[in-house]
């Protein structure tokens, strides 16, 4: 039995032992040769060396039995089985760590799948790994990757590539500091800031996150996405290159450069093909005006669609609509601004509030020049209110309006067909406190009520001036004992001061953070 139990061990101990060690399997010529002490093998001609399923070719080899070691020399290839074929001019191959360190013109295949380029490369057979540390280059059948530093994990065919990393392949170019690449499943993990310019001219900056060079897809997480015209950012990205489909979640900013412009919003996408961007969930637009103000407008959804067409270009807000600039508010339940003929349309139930004054009417058009407002036309049932310093209300009916600026202010106001307007006529008056001091107050002397078809209204400083009546008015004066309640409201009248939105209620705080 004891016998019976060292044949047993002496079995599994040999192959174990043999696969330690080198073996010379052929060579032409073998010369006895020592150096520094050490006795090692000149192999000239056709050298094949074997240590399990690796196997070294070359043209000559040192090769040291005691130390278990090969320097070889010439052509040299290595082969692992049938999956890993390397050459090198040089290689120094230690048996006992199972490391082949290759130098100059080294070709590392991974068969099928990729083929790493480098004057410098460490191939640990027990770590299944290549290294190269000098600069490299690997490629495969979609993409070659370069960098001053890499390493290729057989088993899973993972490369890490590091310092001074440049991807290029037919559909995009990119640049980063540490990237990782799946040759087998073609997919590229972002590790570092990373950016991407595709051959259409996008250029994206990715932090962490994949893309599928297969699929054209993408995961990404914190980072921009930027096209000669547009550029998008959020927390997290879905990306897919084939349908030009892009979302982006989480504190999503879409900028039009062109109309400098910025969406913002938690959620949104933008469908390159059909030119259309959509950002909805606290979601508002800023665009600078010339003057450095900014519009502000905010809606449940903001939609911006592109076409090569100008006339075709539009921007729309639907639901809760509020606008905020500083001397402009208002809100509406939709929007649609077209930027060819640079006008701004509210629908259902529009109010805006410029300066002191208030306009309603059925629709509301505003008509923007050099980026500022240049006319505001009240369509059907229009009506502007104007509150004065002793909290008056002017007031200015017709079936149609419009209102003419002159820088931020009003300059005058064009009412055509069925003009009614109520204004209240104030004068100074001085009077002494019981400090003995002289204060100047504004008094109320009268109210001039006209009914017209057509007037002009003149303002100063944003306030009435003087009214300008065509074809008969019928005026009256009444002085201020004589006022009915009902004589002091035009038919319609509806301040609505509560209303007008603050700049906090338009600029929103994106909710959605995607961790």
């Amino acid at each position: 039995m004891r016998a019976l139990s060292l044949i047993l061990l002496l079995a599994v101990s040999l192959p174990l032992m043999a696969q330690k060690k080198v073996k010379l399997t052929q060579a032409d010529n073998l010369i006895g040769s020592a150096k520094e002490g050490q006795r090692f093998d000149r192999l000239l001609g056709n050298v094949v060396l074997q240590q399990n399923r690796t196997t070294i070719y070359c043209d000559s080899a040192h090769f040291y039995k005691a130390l278990n070691r090969v320097e070889a020399f010439g052509r040299i290839r290595i082969t692992e089985g049938d999956s890993v074929n390397c050459t090198a001019n040089a290689l120094t191959y230690d048996g006992n760590s199972k490391i082949a360190y290759l130098r100059r013109n080294v070709v590392f295949t991974k068969l099928g799948l990729a083929t790493l380029y480098t004057d410098f490369l460490d191939y640990d057979r027990q770590k299944n790994e290549a290294r190269y540390f000098n600069g490299g280059k690997l490629v495969d059948s979609t993409n070659t990757l370069t960098s001053q530093k890499g390493y290729y994990f057989l088993p899973n065919n993972m490369a890490s590539f590091k310092k001074n990393v440049v991807g290029v392949s037919p559909d995009y170019t990119l640049t980063s500091d540490t990237l990782q690449y799946n040759s087998k499943t073609k997919i590229i993990y972002f590790r570092d800031s990373t950016q991407v310019t595709d051959k259409e001219g996008k250029t994206a900056i990715y932090q962490n996150g994949f893309y599928d060079t297969n699929q054209k897809t993408s995961n990404l997480s914190n980072g921009q996405i930027e096209t000669p015209n547009n550029r998008l950012k959020g927390d997290k990205y879905y990306l897919d290159d084939i349908r030009k489909f892009y979302k982006a979640v989480g504190r999503v900013a879409m900028t039009s450069k062109e109309e400098n412009m910025t969406v913002f919003g938690d959620d949104g996408y933008y469908d390159r093909k059909k030119g259309i961007s959509k950002v909805y969930g606290n979601a508002y637009v800023a665009k600078v005006a010339d003057d450095g103000d900014t519009l502000f407008l905010s809606a449940d959804t903001l939609v911006s669609i592109e076409s090569a067409d100008p006339r075709q270009k539009r921007l729309l807000a639907y639901h809760h609509v509020k606008i905020f600039k500083r001397d402009l508010q208002g809100s509406a339940d939709s929007l649609a601004y077209l930027p060819a003929d640079s006008m701004l349309h509210l629908y259902q139930d529009p109010i805006l509030w410029a300066n002191g004054n208030q306009l309603t009417s059925d629709s509301i058009r505003m008509l923007m020049k050099n980026k500022a407002i240049h006319r505001i036309f009240l369509v059907a049932n229009a009506f502007v209110i104007q509150e004065d310093t002793v909290k008056n209300y002017n007031q200015i009916k017709g079936r149609k309006m419009t209102a003419f600026f002159n820088g931020q202010a009003i300059d005058h106001v064009i009412v055509e067909g069925n003009g009614e307007s109520i204004y209240y006529a104030t004068q100074e008056e001085k009077i002494v406190n019981d400090k003995k001091e002289e204060v100047v107050l504004m008094a109320t002397v009268g109210l001039n009520k006209i009914i017209c078809s057509n007037m002009r209204i003149n303002f100063r400083d944003g306030k009435v001036n003087n009214i300008t009546f065509y074809k008969k008015p019928d005026a009256q004066l009444i002085p201020p004992h004589e006022w009915k309640e009902d004589q002091k409201r035009l038919r319609g009248f509806a301040w609505r001061g509560k209303e007008r939105p603050g700049r906090a209620d338009v600029v929103k705080t994106p909710g959605k953070t995607i961790p």
